[in-house]
């Protein structure tokens, strides 16, 4: 069964139609990109899929009792205000410290409870927007183009943490992009929008569609192969440091 499903879903701003007649469905485990131009309805189908849009047409389901953590793309903390970061986790009094500790851990920024929030880097913000998100344990995250701002390095840390959490706790993972290169890095399958869905596959099937070529061009083929080889060669290198460290123990 899927996790949280769209079926036939237009929306409408006024006389304006951004998304018409979009259907998807996240199954669990899955992660799963959109993709699209400024524009394309990305965050208003995002929206609409948590609920705080409701469809001009079609419906959106969700799993029974489906637990959701939501990643937004930024968000505004007064910087005169004192929020030490625990505490910012803990509002509105949902979860203990321990459990505030134990998110971090898991967006992997753990220590920083008494760290004022106006203090954290770009890169920490968002991972402790992560922490927010997994502190109850979501069976789906989603996330709006949550690295926004951040440089190449801080955007691929991010996002190879958010596959470690995939791997580790089986959530599904629902995410907009405009970094190509993450989505072709990431991704089981990316939905293309503009509107409309032009497109929907694995990340080798939508790179090659004549739809997403008129949007995007070419150019992310490139960028696919160079992922292939840098995740190749961590693989490479994981596996000798294995190897290693196996060898060490028989010396032992």
């Amino acid at each position: 069964m899927s996790l949280i499903s769209a079926e036939g879903v237009s929306i409408r701003y006024g006389a304006k139609t951004v998304l018409s007649n979009v259907s998807l469905a996240i199954a669990p485990g899955e992660i799963v990109t959109i993709v699209g131009p400024n524009g394309s309805g990305k965050t208003s189908l995002l929206r609409a899929l948590i609920g705080a849009t409701a469809p001009s047409k079609g419906r959106v389901r969700h799993q029974p009792g489906l637990r959701v953590g939501y990643v937004p793309q930024s968000l505004h903390i007064d910087p005169t205000l004192p929020m030490p970061v625990g505490r910012f986790l803990r509002l509105p009094g949902g979860i203990s410290r321990a459990e505030a500790r134990a998110a971090l851990e898991r967006a992997g920024v753990q220590g920083l409870e008494d760290q004022q929030m106006s203090a954290l880097s770009g890169g920490q913000f968002q991972r402790v927007l992560l922490a927010r998100a997994l502190a109850n344990r979501p069976q789906v995250l989603l996330l709006d183009e949550a690295t926004r701002g951040l440089d190449q390095p801080g955007s691929a840390a991010f996002y190879r943490r958010i596959e470690e959490l995939r791997r580790e706790t089986g959530c599904a993972v629902l995410m907009i992009s405009h970094e190509l290169h993450v989505v072709m890095a990431a991704s089981d399958r990316v939905i293309c929008l503009n509107g409309h869905v032009c497109c929907e596959g694995t990340p080798d099937v939508v790179s090659s569609a004549p739809e997403y070529r008129a949007l995007f061009g070419t150019g992310t083929g490139g960028a696919l192969a160079l992922y292939r080889h840098e995740h190749t060669h961590r693989h490479d290198h994981d596996h000798d440091h294995d190897h290693a460290h196996d060898h060490s123990e028989a010396a032992e």
